[in-house]
């Protein structure tokens, strides 16, 4: 095994970094160094003052500043750094209690930790490359019917959204380029719908009107040269698609691929770039185009990011026998068309199981050979199946999670959720694994329900880097509490069981709660002092009573992380009462002016009881530079228990004044996830970054085959108000591209300034080294951690005290 940092980096430390002073500021007061490290260059909104944070928790740039840590970071910068306050006198006592003397502390609750962000393997044994031909008792009948001897006639229906990932880099060519080398026999129609692209990779398809191929015959021949040009994230656009299909290729066997980005069961499928306003496919939309087409498939397929999904599978058990689809963000290379296709043509009689595997083993094996690093899932699920073997269990599987909420054992799921698989983590969209969620969880419907999924799945298959992807997965919130009405409204209208909106509805309604109740990092605008009139304390559930109506009613315009009265409606459809709901939060509340750094041993420490650390799920490290006019946020990083928690439970501040950079330029970079099975590990972050003039974040892996990191490549970040879909896959860096880096910016005021420029920019090189430089003097270099109890809410300790310096 590699020589592994407790961070997950090797420590390679290079030597002091490039200039750390703001371009302006001549070589006044910063850390080390003679070169630029701030540019005036901005990438936001000037003088926002306090409204943003790039957070670790993967808040885009676009439009999504402001969600983050920004009232409680404030105050910290400003007494901690510029005023010298102490944290207990600052935030005081929030009514929790440390409770119980000291013993095991943090060593009991490592587990929880991860946050989502780290796993030591499969939960359960996997179910990853085993095909499964059984079929449980009591499922339907298949749509298709399979005449067998090579006589069946397939039409395969690709509907090819190209969006940015043709006119960035020619995704949809390439894989129209793999139909082409198919052997396609007659047998086999395969029909495209191209459109959604402003600039085609190619001189065959037009990017001023949708159009119908025919891929024949090494051959891509025009069907229909004007289709229209409606969006193709429009319902009817492809139900014309299909009905097209179905008139011109009539077939006893028929599929349909969705070809695009794909942002899961609340944003659906699709981005069209020539309409980038006309949002997304939703399931709903989804629902409502096949149930105007009218049609029966084999399969339905998504070559695109996140869509297998339980809320996805039974919407389309009505109209398919089986779906294929991805629980994490696809590479770029996507779906290779190329073998399965000639098998397929072949043999137009193979086993639709058959067809699945095939298709799922070239996209993993050309995955792992060109995208190495990146994180990797397809899965088959058995629609027929899953329409009668689901239902009851799914259903009881909700109402007891929602009883286990109502009765005062909210920790327990927050845990389960908190520490299961998450799927694009990096943009909290609040997907995680389903099956891994209820063997957290540990209840008998669990159990039942995981029986249930895990049958469901005939076929699945990851990188080696996944770990607790068991084929489906499940929007559940965590992150983002303003998207539980959106659910709601979509789960109504595909005709998903009331029982599990309920569900979401309660956790939510309590998370919300406990994070009104403490006013802290996940509510910018609500503080204690808003709330309270001048700080103060928190005595017990009548104080959060008069907090929870204060926001129920709108009262002083506060919102916290994008809710207001449009969108919390499930906090007033729960069944919890407001009483009840406040006699929890009192009882379970995590006690943050324990978080104050003592010296024991010679050491610098924070000591928690063990019912406190019981509320903690989750610690990470930020570091801020004091460059001489202000503060530089260098970004987000998770902790190593087995390294900064002693044996006798404790905290042990260890940081130092050095930060990740790449070829010596300190960088802004955030932590998004470590997998380690004690033989394979990878850890992944990203830095916010701009590649060739295009917003970005560079994915940096650390794994047995790149010990000292590698670049993987850079994924687009794009604005929220253009489209919540994921992108499919990694923009490569090549020689002679620009890079430039950005960082979050704070005056002494603790106030946020704005996004600069991190240093000069970049040219890509050959070798892209990334190290661990001295970012400044010890005395300008202030790390904070941050902890996350049980409702998602952060809390920030004060500056570690004697960072040592290094060199």
């Amino acid at each position: 095994m590699p020589d592994k940092r407790p961070r997950g980096r090797k420590k390679n430390i290079s030597g002091e970094g490039k200039g750390v002073h703001r371009r302006g500021e001549g070589t006044g007061k910063g850390p080390v160094g003679s070169g630029s490290y701030l540019s005036e260059h901005s990438h936001g909104e000037s003088g926002s003052g306090g409204s943003g944070r790039r957070e670790g928790s993967g808040q885009r740039s676009s439009g999504s500043r402001g969600m983050g840590m920004i009232p409680i970071i404030i105050v910290l910068l400003i007494a901690v750094f510029g005023g010298g306050g102490s944290l207990s006198g600052l935030l005081g006592s929030l009514g929790g209690s440390s409770g119980g003397s000291s013993g095991s502390g943090a060593s009991a609750y490592l587990p929880s930790f991860s946050g989502g962000s780290s796993s030591s393997g499969w939960v359960d044994t996997a179910n990853v490359g085993k095909l499964d031909r059984n079929v449980a008792d009591g499922a339907r009948k298949k749509y298709t019917t399979i005449k067998g001897d090579g006589s069946d006639k397939m039409t395969i229906m690709v509907y090819m959204c190209g969006a940015d990932l043709e006119s960035r880099s020619g995704m949809a060519t390439s894989d129209l380029t793999e139909m082409q080398n198919a052997t396609i026999s007659n047998n086999i129609n395969l029909i495209v719908y191209t459109g959604g692209c402003t600039r085609w990779k190619n001189n065959v398809i037009s990017n001023k009107v949708n159009q119908i191929y025919q891929v024949q015959k090494g051959q891509v021949k025009l069907l229909n040269k004007n289709a229209g040009s409606d969006p193709m994230t429009k319902a009817s656009t492809l139900t014309s698609f299909i009905n097209y299909g179905k008139k011109n290729f009539p077939a006893n066997r028929n599929a349909l691929i969705f070809w695009d980005h794909g942002g899961g069961s609340i944003t659906g499928y699709g981005y069209d770039e020539k309409y980038p306003r006309s949002g997304s496919m939703s399931l709903a939309g989804i629902n409502s185009a096949l149930k105007a087409a009218d049609m029966k498939f084999d399969f339905i397929g998504f070559d695109t990011c996140l869509m297998a999904t339980v809320e996805n599978a039974q919407m389309l058990s009505r109209y398919a026998d089986y779906m294929i689809a991805s629980e994490e963000t696809e590479p770029g290379v996507g779906w290779y068309y190329t073998d399965w296709l000639t098998k397929l043509s072949a043999n137009t009689s193979m086993p639709t199981l058959e067809i699945g595997k095939n298709i799922i083993d070239d996209f993993v094996n050309v995955c792992a050979k060109r995208c190495p690093g990146q994180q990797t899932t397809l899965s088959m699920i058995d629609l027929a199946e899953l329409e009668k073997t689901l239902p009851d269990k799914f259903k009881a599987f909700s109402s007891d999670t929602t009883g286990l909420i109502r009765n005062k054992k909210y920790k327990t799921v927050s845990g389960a959720r908190s520490g299961c698989r998450e799927f694009a983590r990096s943009s909290a969209i609040d997907q995680i694994d389903l099956v891994h969620f209820t063997k957290l969880l540990g209840t008998e419907e669990g159990k039942a329900l995981a029986d249930t999924l895990l049958s469901a799945v005939k076929y699945n298959r990851t990188s080696s880097n996944m770990t607790n992807a068991y084929g489906v997965s499940v929007y559940f919130p965590y992150q983002k509490a303003s998207k539980v009405d959106s659910a709601a409204k979509t789960y109504q209208e595909i005709g998903l069981d009331d029982e599990y909106t309920q569900c979401i509805r309660e956790f939510a309604g309590l998370e919300v709660s406990g994070q009104v109740a403490t006013g802290g990092s996940t509510t910018p605008s609500i503080s204690l002092g808003d709330l309270l009139g001048q700080g103060g304390s928190l005595q017990g559930s009548g104080d959060i009573m008069d907090l929870l109506g204060m926001f129920m009613t709108g009262a002083g315009g506060k919102s916290i992380d994008g809710l207001d009265r449009s969108n919390t409606e499930f906090m007033e459809e729960r069944e919890m009462t407001d009483q009840e709901t406040a006699d929890y939060i009192a009882d379970n509340q995590f006690d943050q002016s324990g978080l104050l750094w003592k010296d024991q041993d010679g050491k610098s420490v924070i000591d928690l009881s063990d019912d406190q650390w019981s509320l903690v799920q989750g610690l990470h490290v930020s570091k801020f530079v004091d460059d001489g006019s202000g503060y530089v946020d260098m970004g987000l990083d998770v902790i190593d228990p087995d390294h900064d928690i002693d044996s006798r439970g404790r905290l042990v501040g260890s940081s130092d004044n050095t930060w990740l950079s790449i070829n010596d330029q300190p960088v802004a970079y955030y932590h998004t996830d470590t997998v380690d099975d004690g033989d394979n590990y990878t850890i992944t972050g990203y830095v916010p970054a701009r590649l060739n003039g295009e917003d970005v974040k560079l994915i940096l892996i650390w794994d047995n085959d790149h010990e000292d990191g590698t670049i993987a490549g850079a994924a687009p970040d794009y604005d929220d108000s253009l489209t919540e879909t994921e992108p499919r896959g990694l923009i490569d860096l090549k020689k002679g591209d620009t890079l430039e880096f950005y960082c979050d910016y704070y005056t002494y005021e603790g106030r946020y300034q704005d996004t600069y420029m991190l240093g000069d920019p970049m040219k890509v090189t050959d070798q892209m080294n990334i190290t661990e430089t001295v970012i400044g003097e010890p005395s300008e270099v202030k790390a904070l951690y941050r902890f996350t109890d049980i409702y998602n809410q952060h809390y920030w300790t004060e500056n570690i005290p004697d960072i040592k310096d290094v060199r």
